[in-house]
């Protein structure tokens, strides 16, 4: 793999560009900040090395879950765990591309299958799939750590 210098010129901010301050979220707030989006992506083991994974996500009561399709890598990820549930991290966020301002949030926990019929009923209905194909079932993740930051706009550097 090539090393490549850093621009040091893409790191200095532009003139005009606004002070910006990083806030750490309380564990309840960044969890509840996962359910107001429904993009995310899930960090997980595969052969031995992590992967990374955009999925469509729903809060429940909690727990994290994520629809999982046929064929797709989650589907054998929780297929060789022969049920046992598995480590994963979970990470949504809501950053402006424009002013950079917004949050990020992690939730880290175990992984498993949703097995109860009515509950992937439920799951199927409100979450869409992002391409056509059947839907092999839903994984549950329960969060242990939940972490995050917000940026916000640093008012307090303009005034004297």
């Amino acid at each position: 793999m090539e090393n490549h210098p850093v621009n040091r010129a893409m790191a200095v901010p532009a003139s005009g560009t606004p002070e910006r301050r990083t806030e750490d979220l309380a564990a309840d707030e960044a969890l509840e900040l996962f359910g107001t989006v429904g993009l995310g992506r899930i960090v997980y083991t595969r052969s031995a090395l992590p992967a990374v994974r955009p999925v469509n996500h729903l809060l429940d009561g909690g727990d994290i879950v994520v629809r999982v399709q046929d064929d797709s890598t989650l589907a054998a990820l929780l297929s060789t765990q022969d049920g046992s549930e598995v480590v994963v991290a979970c990470e949504a966020d809501a950053i402006d591309p424009h002013t950079h301002l917004g949050w990020s949030a992690v939730a880290t926990g175990y992984a498993g299958a949703v097995t109860d019929p009515t509950e992937l009923n439920r799951y199927a209905r409100l979450l869409e799939p992002w391409a056509e194909g059947p839907v092999s079932g839903a994984v549950r993740i329960r969060p242990g750590v939940v972490t995050g930051f917000r940026i916000r706009a640093d008012d307090s550097k303009g005034s004297a």
